[in-house]
This record gives C-alpha cells, sequence and structure tokens, in this order.
C-alpha cells in the first residue's frame, strides 16, 4: 500500500491532510509569536505532520507511534522548525525546552 496515492471517497488525499495539517500548525504558530501552543489531534494527522517535519516521505508516516495521551513537541524558532520529542508519555514538559 502506498499511503501517498490514497484517496478517502469523497474526501481529501492523504497528500492533502497532511498539506492541511501542516498549514494550519503553521497558522497558528504565525498568530502567536513565542508562544506555547498546544494542538490536540488524532494520531494520524500527527504523524503526517511529524513525517513533514522529519523530511520522512509520506509513505513512510505510519512508521511513527503516537500513543493515546502523548505529547509531541515542535519547536518553530528562528530557524527551521524541530521536533523536540515524539510520543512522550511520561517526565517534565519543562524537559521539552530546545536546548
Amino acid at each position: 500500500m502506498y499511503p501517498s496515492r490514497a484517496h478517502f471517497p469523497s474526501g481529501e488525499a492523504i497528500r492533502q491532510a497532511q498539506a492541511r495539517a501542516v498549514d494550519a500548525l503553521e497558522a497558528l504558530v504565525a498568530r502567536h509569536p513565542g508562544q506555547r501552543v498546544a494542538v490536540v489531534s488524532h494520531s494520524d494527522v500527527i504523524k503526517l505532520i511529524v513525517a513533514h517535519y522529519l523530511g520522512a516521505h509520506i509513505d513512510l508516516f505510519q512508521r511513527i507511534v503516537i500513543s493515546t495521551c502523548s505529547v509531541t513537541a515542535i519547536s518553530y524558532g528562528a530557524g527551521a522548525p524541530a521536533v523536540l520529542t515524539v510520543n512522550s508519555t511520561g517526565g517534565s514538559l519543562a524537559e521539552l525546552r530546545p536546548s
């Protein structure tokens, strides 16, 4: 199976869902410069976003694990976004600050 070719009947393609999710996230970041923003979503949407920022091909996004109630953190600083943690299920959120 090739997720990059998947298209839901009367819906969008996986590629379109990824672009829509990344665009929405980046719009939130732009509206809240320098602030922390929390976003809650379905695991597949989170996987698509993480795959985008890791530069992983969309056909590999299902290899990323996102557990229920886990935390995935992405930093949007002056440079390129950085994936700080994926699927974190314990520890302090203070540990998620970029070094």
